[in-house]
């Protein structure tokens, strides 16, 4: 019996040394810089957070754009066939050219080497 009352008076002399006043004032710090790494840690993971909206954010306005660019591209593609083309000036009167061009060569101003 006498042995468990030493024991709980240890015990009891323990708890009130880690919470006398100087023990809590030395401890101040470390729980300062343990308040500072969880706001450093809170916003570190708003921040992230905020990073993955925007990355999504692009990503998604990247995709609009690369289908936009596809349909115009195809677009472009089908308007620049000679069909097409043909259709499109047909109004203005133009026509294609039923013979083949011919080439004109200048003989006059034919440069001679001279060795």
């Amino acid at each position: 019996m006498e042995t468990t009352a030493k024991k709980d008076r240890e015990l009891r002399f323990r708890w009130k040394r880690l919470l006398n006043y100087q023990s809590v004032v030395k401890q101040v710090p470390f729980f300062l810089f343990l308040s500072l790494l969880a706001v450093i840690y809170i916003y570190n993971g708003h921040y992230s957070d905020r990073l993955i909206r925007g990355i999504n954010a692009t990503s998604k306005s990247v995709k609009e754009l690369q289908y936009e660019y596809k349909m115009i591209k195809g677009d472009v593609l089908f308007r620049s066939k000679q069909s097409e083309i043909s259709k499109a000036v047909e109004p203005l009167g133009l026509k294609e050219p039923s013979a083949w061009p011919v080439v004109i060569t200048d003989t006059s101003s034919a440069i001679v080497k001279s060795n």
